[in-house]
């Protein structure tokens, strides 16, 4: 499990309590909603690739996740810079 932590300028502290009574609650939601419409994609993603080479889908949603091949927007970010470089 991680735990993250943001800081807020005492502006984006007041503008958030515009909009939400919590602060914390109204980002943590922000962020779980945002990680499960990743899942969704990452799962659906994972059953296509799975059954087009004709294995089988076991586990639960966070199984598939946690053993899908898949690359981190840092890495993917990185293949992009450095195929720029070879372009140069």
């Amino acid at each position: 499990m991680a735990t993250y932590t943001i800081t807020l300028s005492d502006a984006e502290d007041k503008s958030i309590h515009v909009v939400a009574i919590s602060a914390q609650e109204w980002i943590e939601n922000a962020v779980h909603n945002r990680c499960r419409l990743a899942i969704e994609e990452i799962v659906a993603a994972e059953v296509q690739r799975i059954t087009s080479i004709g294995g089988t889908i076991s586990g639960t949603k966070d199984d598939i996740v946690l053993n899908a091949p898949i690359k981190s927007a840092a890495e993917v970010h990185a293949e992009f810079l450095a195929q720029q470089q070879q372009q140069v």
